[in-house]
């Protein structure tokens, strides 16, 4: 499984990446995970999966689902309290949601919850 987690300038994606990356290790699933941009995703989507979308990129979310769709690639918005998912566990539920549902969307598949 080849995750691409996008925001706007790549690092806050980057964190992302790591965690999701080390709780899919941890748990034993061949899963690789990297980071990419808005500028990058036109070539980035050829070589992954699923595409994990920053919050803060939701304006952007219909054209990258439009793009991923010509490709069979899933699209799932991060929910807005994602970089406090220090261990990844909660983005890799997200993935494996996706995953498990499977259907190509271009709005949230699974949010965080409220306490």
């Amino acid at each position: 499984m080849r995750i691409l987690v996008v925001c706007g300038a790549g690092a806050s994606s980057t964190f992302v990446a790591q965690r999701v990356r080390r709780a899919a290790h941890e748990r034993g699933l061949d899963y690789a995970a990297s980071a990419g941009t808005l500028r990058s995703l036109p070539i980035d989507l050829d070589a992954c999966d699923i595409v994990l979308v920053g919050p803060h990129l939701e304006a952007d979310l219909d054209g990258i689902g439009r793009d991923a769709a010509t490709r069979g690639v899933h699209v799932v918005l991060l929910p807005p309290d994602v970089f406090t998912d220090l261990d990844g566990s909660r983005t890799l539920a997200l993935v494996q949601g996706s995953l498990a549902q499977g259907t190509l969307s271009a709005r949230p598949l699974l949010t965080h919850e409220k306490e």
